[in-house]
């Protein structure tokens, strides 16, 4: 199952394949290097950047291929939503931890990038995160976070843009 739209990231590993995937789109991008990380919040904490700025990338599973949900750390995917916007089926589910490690090997499981041309798969970016200037992300590997704006997302991953978490977003 081929997961790049791009190449030249096929031969690498983590945060390499997500820098060099966003250099090669002149995206604006901090790539911070930090210890090991294995939830959002210690990856925020150690990425010196408060918790609800952080988003996850939520693996989804259809009878055809993979979905990819990029949403805040602090929410959930409300999969009724999540198939609604993909057109997937009822079978639509979360993958598992060992689905993403065999299908996503360059990256680590828990620190898939928010990109849909290094994980050759569609995605959808929660409206949520749209409230943030940067927002911090995985940047492939469990040492490495992404500092980001949503609109550098839209613009170089061009996901599609939707409620997709349980519940309604706060009015601002």
């Amino acid at each position: 199952m081929k997961h790049y739209d791009n190449e030249p990231e096929q031969e690498m590993h983590g945060a390499e394949a997500v820098a060099n995937f966003l250099d090669r789109n002149h995206a604006s991008y901090e790539l911070i290097e930090h210890y090991a990380t294995y939830a959002a919040r210690e990856e925020a904490s150690a990425a010196g950047s408060p918790a609800p700025r952080m988003a996850k990338t939520v693996v989804l599973h259809d009878t055809d291929g993979y979905r990819i949900a990029i949403i805040p750390a602090s929410e959930r995917v409300d999969l009724d939503k999540a198939r609604e916007v993909f057109g997937a089926s009822a079978d639509m589910r979360l993958a598992t931890e060992r689905e993403i490690a065999q299908d996503f090997p360059a990256f680590d499981p828990g620190a898939l990038p928010p990109f849909r041309g290094l994980l050759g798969t569609p995605e959808v970016l929660d409206t949520r995160l749209l409230h943030y200037h940067r927002i911090l992300c995985s940047a492939g590997d469990h040492r490495h976070t992404l500092k980001i704006s949503p609109e550098e997302i839209q613009r170089v991953g061009e996901p599609a843009v939707a409620d997709v978490c349980v519940g309604t977003p706060a009015e601002d």
